[in-house]
């Protein structure tokens, strides 16, 4: 005979732990509790019967899974907390005291964590980094126009400002860019990185107001989980394309406000050759150092070899992890071969099938290259008045030449005065002088470009005329959707011209209806304005008004009876007409 199960000792009660339970179990506070879900992923979970979850109870409570609890009693972090919290109440002690320089000593040994081995964890593949990077980038780009303030450090700012030009700078080097639309919220981009959208919102260059009823320290524990999967997505990203990481920043340009053009952008192999250099010069400064200098020199060269061997060694275990056990299948000396597609056979229709072709593939990647070069052969001037920034990583980002006012920042590659300038983008509602060489157009102009894959007519952007609607391209009208551009509207046309004349007809007879409600309007008016001179005139005479109101009485009622005679002869000679015709019909036939 089979044991009986004891209640809350299987089912949701074992699978489901309330919140407080796993405060107890893990032996921190709320706020740690927080930070340490967020950081590993963990999210409250929803039972089916709450009553069975929580042990017959029916309070209130929030649920997690058991497992995912038992999973964070070993997480590293858990220990740092608690590392660190020993130190705040040995530094606050120390400070207490006056003892000043043990607090340095102390601040000194200050205990850190890194959330690399979070990443891994989270993130086994680079696809998968790349999936989840959207939030990561809204989060980044956001509080890079954050100001500084008390609850925002100043060092997290900087940080996310160089993350987000490290990231624009990728997208600008291998052309990635593909939709831009600008919103209320701000202006959303959309890139292929590897096969993978990634879409995310910048917020708009102005001053950002931080509100008072957003808890900063959830946001903040997500800024910091999503800063370091930003320099990883940027570190492999950039390997990938020989670019060295992270860039070296220009001070001076920085401090001018050149924006991304502030950093250095490097190919590793230009770095190898100046690492030779480098060496090569270290060995003959060295035949002149003394002997504990030389064995000061040989033990760090020791050190640089053996990082560099700890650089690679993580690499191919990276690589190593990447491929999900994929063996390579085949001799390691054969020879790289394309693929080939097989043209399709036609049916028995005369239609092909739906199998892509290499023709295909080659004419859809001719179309890429083209579309990433759009501005290419263009030389675009900003006024001082346009949104610099998205303007320049938009232009950029296909492949066109960018200079900006003075007034904007540093670094710009030419002048206003430039005669290669084939347009100028301004926001203002009249253009002082103008050049004849080159366009003035709206900043509208460049997006509406990029959504359209061509470079749009600059006519309609003209500087003081009302923009065409900008519409979003992340939208696929389906028939029947209201489309303001009507070049982009296909199907029938038939039934819309058949409508489109009933109309004209009805407005025809409308105005036909208004002409003649004017006619008699008037008539009115000139009948009101002889009876009030007959007023006039019989009161001048000393003709009483109601023996004048008799008398027009009179004259009414004899020109209705002249009108009524007047119809009924209209009626008897058009009834004699119809039967003299209907008889002179009857006798043709009776001939025939």
């Amino acid at each position: 005979m089979a044991k009986l199960q004891k209640k809350g000792k299987s089912g949701a009660a074992v699978n489901y732990i309330t919140r407080n339970q796993a405060l107890k179990k893990l032996q921190v506070t709320l706020a740690d509790f927080r930070r340490l879900c967020i950081l590993k992923g963990i999210y409250p979970r929803e039972p089916k019967n709450k009553k069975k979850a929580n042990k017959g109870s029916t309070a209130p409570a929030t649920f997690y899974y058991a497992k995912d609890i038992q999973y964070l009693m070993h997480e590293p972090i858990l220990g740092k907390f608690r590392e660190y919290k020993t130190f705040a109440k040995k530094m606050a002690k120390v400070m207490s005291k006056g003892q000043y320089s043990t607090a340095k000593t102390l601040a000194e040994n200050k205990p850190i964590y890194t959330l690399d081995h979070i990443i891994k964890e989270r993130y086994p593949t680079f696809t998968d980094a790349l999936r989840d990077l959207d939030d990561a980038l809204c989060m980044v780009f956001l509080f890079a126009t954050m100001p500084k303030t008390d609850k925002i450090k100043a060092e997290a700012v900087e940080n996310c400002q160089r993350l987000a030009a490290e990231f624009q700078h990728y997208v600008l080097h291998t052309r990635s860019l593909r939709k831009v639309f600008l919103s209320i919220k701000g202006i959303y981009y959309q890139a292929e990185i590897k096969g993978q959208t990634i879409t995310w919102l910048v917020p708009y260059q102005f001053s950002q107001d931080v509100p008072t009823d957003v808890d900063f320290r959830v946001m903040l524990t997500f800024l910091e989980f999503h800063q370091t999967l930003c320099g990883f997505v940027n570190y492999k990203l950039y390997s990938d394309v020989n670019l060295v990481y992270p860039p070296a920043l220009d001070l001076k340009l920085d401090e001018g406000g050149a924006g991304m053009n502030a950093l250095i952008i490097e190919s590793t192999q230009s770095t190898a050759n100046i690492a030779k250099n480098v060496v090569s010069s270290e060995s003959s400064v060295a035949a002149s150092l003394s002997k504990e200098e030389r064995q000061r020199l040989q033990e760090s060269e020791k050190r640089l070899k053996s990082l560099s061997n700890k650089i690679a060694h993580i690499q191919e275990s990276n690589e190593d992890e990447s491929m999900n056990g994929v063996s390579g299948s085949g001799s390691d000396n054969a020879e790289d071969t394309l693929d080939e597609f097989p043209t399709p056979l036609p049916n028995a229709d005369g239609s092909s099938s739906n199998t892509v072709t290499f023709m295909d593939i080659q004419k859809a990647s001719q179309n890429l290259t083209q579309f990433q070069s759009l501005f290419s052969n263009c030389y675009i001037f900003l006024s001082r008045e346009v949104p610099r920034y998205s303007l320049e990583f938009v232009l950029r980002a296909y492949g066109g030449n960018v200079g900006w006012d003075a007034v904007l920042g540093e670094g710009s590659p030419f002048d206003e005065n430039d005669e290669r300038i084939t347009h100028q983008i301004s926001d203002r509602p009249i253009q002082g002088h103008r050049f004849l060489s080159r366009q003035y157009v709206q900043p509208q102009w460049a997006y509406d470009s990029i959504n359209a894959a061509k470079i749009l007519a600059a006519e309609p952007y003209h500087i003081g005329k009302t923009l065409p609607p900008h519409l979003s391209p992340f939208v696929e009208a389906n028939e029947g959707d209201y489309v303001p551009d009507q070049n982009q509207f296909e199907g029938e046309t038939e039934d819309l011209e058949i409508e489109s004349g009933d109309e004209e007809e009805e407005e025809e007879e409308e105005e036909e209806d208004e002409d003649e409600e004017e006619d008699e309007e008037e008539d009115e008016d000139a009948e009101h304005k002889d009876l009030h001179q007959r007023e006039l005139e019989a009161e001048a005479k000393g003709i009483a008004f109601t023996e004048f109101e008799a008398k027009e009485n009179k004259k009414a009622k004899k020109n209705s009876k002249a009108t009524e005679a007047a119809a009924s002869s209209s009626s008897t000679t058009t009834t004699t007409t119809t039967t003299t015709t209907r008889s002179a019909g009857k006798k043709r036939t009776a001939a025939e």
